[in-house]
């Protein structure tokens, strides 16, 4: 997995909210809910609106400062990741995240927007499952003792 590399914010006017939610993002590698964020930057002391968290996930979203996914159950998570495109890996039960190039998807959603007509394409691709850790946890809790 790529480190995340603190990204400057450009095209985004800075404000003490945002950059209190950017730090927060550069500060973990989890997916995290608004209301996850809000509360921790709540936590943290933070004077911010759960409203305003909102506005500025999707402002930073829009700048391409940080990547948003849903999350299954229809709930957006956003995190700070490395530069560059990739997709991702989801555990459903943990939430752990594996950031990946897929060349073989690049190929196919290329051959499909040519073939119909398409240009200036762009993809996002989540494949969620459960990991390694979670799989062993599960069938270790299944054995009789």
């Amino acid at each position: 997995m790529t480190e995340p590399t603190k990204k400057p914010v450009t095209g985004v006017r800075s404000t003490k909210q945002r950059a209190a939610i950017a730090d927060l993002l550069a500060d973990t590698e989890d997916f995290l809910s608004a209301q996850q964020l809000h509360d921790r930057l709540r936590e943290r002391g933070e004077s911010i609106g759960l409203t305003t968290v909102y506005r500025n996930l999707q402002a930073l979203t829009e700048a391409e400062q940080i990547d948003a996914i849903w999350d299954g159950s229809g709930e957006k998570r956003y995190r700070h990741c490395s530069t560059g495109h990739h997709h991702h890996l989801v555990c459903r039960a943990c939430g752990t995240t594996v950031e990946i190039t897929a060349d073989k998807v690049e190929r196919w959603a290329d051959s499909v927007a040519s073939e119909n007509g398409f240009s200036d394409i762009s993809h996002t691709v989540e494949i969620f499952g459960v990991c390694a850790q979670c799989s062993a946890s599960r069938s270790s809790a299944t054995e009789p003792y």
